[in-house]
């Protein structure tokens, strides 16, 4: 596993809540080449003195150097933290989920606020319907299929198509290759309310057509 260790004093904000981790705030990085170069490696970072800090995602190939997964040294980074947040994320929007228009787009994870750095995914047409995903950062991208597994069980909905920002995942040093991940495609029209109005949609990459 790598190790960072952040400069004296740059430990602040990452104590404070701050989830990300820049260039200019790491003084090392310790570990096997292949781990440094893989972006979203897990991390443990330490500070200055040698004391932990947070496990991380680091990758090289960012502005972002490090996506804080926890503060906490007794938390692994593994399947089961992947479920985890996922079930939290979406047992936190249930109310939403039931309450709101079939045709509408719900968000059901927003990256860092559920603890999963990048990751943005919406609901399309419930349970029969689709999930949007847009994997921004090199950790979520490398547990991706634990998190589409999550999603599946979590939601009961069988379509998964993963939406990709090009400039995003560029900079992240990730390949841009939309597609589905589980189930069909959505369409490439679909009626989408927003604002109570209703438009059509290309939800697999958000473009709404004029009227």
């Amino acid at each position: 596993m790598l190790i960072i260790t952040i400069k004296q004093g740059k430990e602040k904000s990452l104590l404070s809540g701050d989830p990300w981790i820049y260039p200019s705030a790491i003084e090392k990085v310790d570990g096997k080449p292949q781990e440094r170069n893989r972006p979203g490696a897990t991390a443990i970072v330490q500070s200055s003195a040698r004391q932990f800090l947070a496990r991380a995602a680091y990758n090289a190939k960012s502005q972002i150097a490090a996506r804080v997964w926890t503060l906490r040294e007794d938390e692994p980074v593994d399947h089961a933290m992947m479920k985890r947040r996922v079930q939290a994320a979406i047992a936190a929007r249930a109310g939403t989920l039931r309450t709101a228009d079939p045709q509408a787009l719900v968000q059901l994870v927003d990256g860092e606020k559920d603890g999963l750095p990048g990751l943005l995914v919406h609901s399309y047409g419930g349970p029969a319907g689709y999930l949007v995903c847009q994997f921004n950062a090199g950790g979520v991208e490398l547990w991706k299929v634990p998190v589409v597994q999550a999603l599946l069980a979590a939601t009961g909905c069988q379509n998964v198509y993963e939406r990709c920002d090009p400039l995003v995942r560029k900079g992240e040093g990730l390949l841009v290759k939309p597609g589905a991940l589980a189930g069909d495609e959505p369409p490439s029209r679909l009626m989408v309310k927003e604002g109570g109005r209703l438009a059509p949609m290309d939800i697999r990459t958000g473009f709404t057509y004029p009227r």
